[in-house]
């Protein structure tokens, strides 16, 4: 009887924990600032002033010890990296629970930003040890079981602090992240894992010159960044502009988390069908299939005349989402060494995490200068300029078979 290849056991175990992950990391999203609130006694300005300290200070920690644990993962494996991930992050996580002051929960949050790295090294891991013909289906699942846990995590969360209360909900997201570990230390195989030679463990300049085109690794960097930080542009006005099309009236909170959900739904149904594509058409045409049509569905959100336009512009959003993330993970794990992977998806996860920080700042600042609608003008404006950086930077530095 054949047995089942170790890369595949790793995907469905990877997949399963970077799901259950997925729920954890979104799963207090919901009611993190009503726990801040019971924390002390704040006035509005303090209370919005510690709710986007508290939510941010994961990014701005996250955004810099990424390199230096994907450095690490060079030299001791991917998963040593992923068993420090979930099991620090779910003490972490339990420890919040337990929190008397808002200092306190801010301190821990950045211990969670200092323990990331998960979801990133959970990827790295099945894209070295999963076949080069078959990495993009195996990224599409991997960022499909991440986005749909993402997804289900606010309302799980939701449920939970009304079932039980803020403090519980923390402890349940902590042994979620447990079960993670337990599953990564018994499960997750690392096989054909080489230590990178000290040689090649040098400065981030030194890493690049050991490519074929650094350049082409550069720009799949900067285009995380765009995107992420153009995604998360209209994060902070998304309910603002649902209540403007519905002038106020009607259940604005829960149309606006309906069409807040809307993108990640489209991006968990298509992201494995379009790694698949890639590997048979060119990973590279995915990923431009993706940015031209997030120029024209940004542009045209900022015209929608009502909610239902708005849900299906981002639900189509979603789509274009799953041709450019998971792929550009995959033009990575292409276009990288072998041992370096790690290295580059710790690069990868800095991006994002910038892109999270930048994205909100930019919405917020055109938001109240030039109006809800502008955001979208903007955002696709920001598209349109990584497009024509992602054919100066990629498309003419593009290995034959690497795509």
């Amino acid at each position: 009887m054949n047995k089942t290849p170790i890369w595949k056991r790793n995907l469905h175990v990877s997949a399963v924990s970077v799901f259950l992950a997925g729920i954890a990391f979104s799963e207090v999203t919901p009611f993190l600032s009503l726990y801040i609130d019971t924390l002390g006694k704040f006035s509005h300005q303090e209370l919005s002033f510690w709710s986007g300290a508290v939510f941010s200070a994961v990014y701005v920690v996250a955004a810099l010890v990424s390199p230096i644990w994907g450095r690490l993962a060079d030299k001791k494996g991917r998963k040593p990296m992923i068993l420090r991930a979930s099991l620090g992050m779910a003490i972490v996580f339990a420890l919040m629970g337990l929190a008397q002051n808002v200092w306190q929960l801010l301190f821990l949050r950045g211990m969670q930003g200092v323990f990331a790295g998960f979801i990133s090294n959970s990827s790295a891991l099945v894209a070295t040890e999963t076949p080069k013909h078959k990495s993009g289906k195996a990224l599409g699942i991997m960022s499909s079981c991440a986005t749909g846990g993402q997804l289900l995590g606010p309302f799980a969360g939701g449920a939970l602090s009304q079932a039980f209360s803020y403090r519980v909900t923390f402890f349940i997201t902590g042994s979620l992240l447990f079960i993670c570990f337990i599953l990564s230390i018994f499960f997750i195989h690392e096989t054909d894992f080489v230590p990178v030679k000290e040689e090649k463990r040098g400065s981030a300049a030194d890493v690049i010159k050991q490519f074929r085109s650094g350049q082409l690794i550069l720009g799949l960097l900067l285009t995380t960044l765009i995107i992420q930080a153009a995604n998360n542009s209209i994060n902070p006005i998304v309910s603002l502009y649902v209540r403007s099309l519905m002038h106020g009236h009607g259940q604005v909170v829960f149309v606006s988390g309906v069409i807040a959900a809307l993108p990640g739904i489209a991006t968990v149904a298509a992201a494995s069908y379009f790694g698949g594509l890639g590997d048979r058409i060119g990973t590279h045409k995915i990923i431009l299939g993706g940015l031209i049509g997030s120029i024209i569905l940004f542009f045209l959100t900022a015209f929608v005349q009502n909610t239902v336009e708005l849900g299906i512009c981002r639900f189509l959003i979603g789509f274009t989402d799953a041709c450019l993330f998971p792929q550009v993970q995959t033009m990575l794990t292409k276009n990288s060494p072998r041992e370096l992977t790690s290295r580059v998806f710790s690069w990868n996860q800095s991006a994002m995490y910038i892109g999270n920080i930048a994205g909100p700042v930019i919405g917020s600042t055109v938001s109240a200068h030039l109006g809800y609608n502008a955001v979208f003008l903007v955002t696709s404006g920001i598209v349109v300029i990584n497009l024509l950086l992602y054919r100066t930077n990629i498309l003419k530095n593009l290995a034959p078979n690497a795509a």
